[in-house]
């Protein structure tokens, strides 16, 4: 008899927590399960889901991103400010992405160079993007570039009658997709894994590890700066004070998805299913209307402890003697 994997057991238990909360959702709700819902969840849920494929491959390393939420806004204000002044929008979003690279990379450097803790550089670099934000402009900033009134509406596809599938949705999708692919498909995928399962042992079997971490918080910066570029697809507009907690939203996306905070076990499309679930349960208290919106969190909180418990458990079982 085939004895399953134990690094396949989160996954497993992310999936069936899913079915578990979508079916719950459309058993109560006659219109719960209709592709419209599912569109809208993927399109609502765009920007989180793109920061969290970074902070994916930060954690699966066996470190941790903070300046995701600061990220996102700088991000959004920046393009915002750059289109009001006449800036043509595919260069404001390619400078936009270009410094929350360098900034990822910064702090990769920070991290590695000298030694110092993921949680305080990243720490730092959440208060720096927030102020630089606040410096670009302290008030919110409406985008009214065509590129974003006309052009962006015709990219959204019909999948469903009255279900139209939006780009952010296809942007988050498009993310999954290369973070699986560079994850799982290449040797910078296997030296993030190699890393966050043992530094140690990556070092001494060759692996780059000053390449690889600088990399990796590189990629990481670039996703929360694409999610930047997504958010303001969605709200049409920037503001330095949006997005306060999302790496929090992200950071529990990714654990809920199977990734161990640990480092070294855990996968993508793990992360999507995670953001789901969050989307999910956000839509079943929306649909329910009587409840207010912070059980949200409570929800999430209890399943974020619950999968940290199980990647307890199942960490002391692999290591247990045969």
């Amino acid at each position: 008899m085939m004895r399953l994997n134990p690094k396949y057991i989160p996954l497993l238990a992310t999936a069936v927590v899913l079915l578990a909360v979508f079916f719950t959702g459309s058993l109560l709700y006659p219109n719960f399960g209709t592709p419209r819902v599912i569109v809208n969840l993927l399109g609502d849920n765009a920007f989180v889901g793109v920061a969290a494929v970074g902070e994916s491959f930060v954690i699966l390393s066996g470190g941790i991103d903070l300046s995701v939420g600061s990220m996102v806004a700088f991000v959004g204000i920046l393009i915002a400010r750059l289109l009001q002044a006449g800036c043509d929008p595919f260069l404001a979003m390619g400078i936009a992405v270009c410094i929350g690279t360098a900034a990822g990379a910064v702090m990769g450097c920070l991290i590695q160079f000298f030694e110092m803790p993921p949680f305080l550089v990243t720490l730092a670099g959440l208060f720096c993007l927030r102020g630089l934000g606040f410096v670009i402009r302290p008030e919110s900033i409406g985008i009214d570039h065509p590129f974003y009134a006309e052009v962006l509406p015709q990219l959204s596809i019909l999948v469903a009658p009255k279900a139209v599938l939006p780009f952010t949705a296809m942007c988050f999708l498009g993310s999954v997709v290369i973070g699986s692919f560079v994850a799982g498909f290449t040797r910078f995928g296997r030296y993030v894994y190699a890393i966050g399962s043992n530094e140690n042992s990556a070092r001494l079997m060759g692996v780059p590890i000053a390449r690889t971490k600088i990399t990796t918080y590189a990629l990481a910066g670039f996703f929360s700066a694409f999610g930047g570029v997504v958010s303001t697809f969605y709200m049409q507009s920037g503001n330095p004070a949006s997005f306060v907690g999302l790496e929090l939203d992200a950071i529990a996306a990714v654990v809920i998805g199977g990734t161990q905070l640990t480092g070294g076990v855990g996968y993508v499309p793990g992360t999507l299913m995670g953001i789901l679930i969050l989307g999910l349960i956000q839509t079943i208290i929306t649909f329910n209307g009587t409840l207010n919106s912070w059980w949200t969190k409570i929800v999430i909180g209890g399943l974020l402890l619950v999968f940290i418990v199980l990647q307890k458990l199942i960490s002391r079982r692999a290591a247990q003697p045969v």
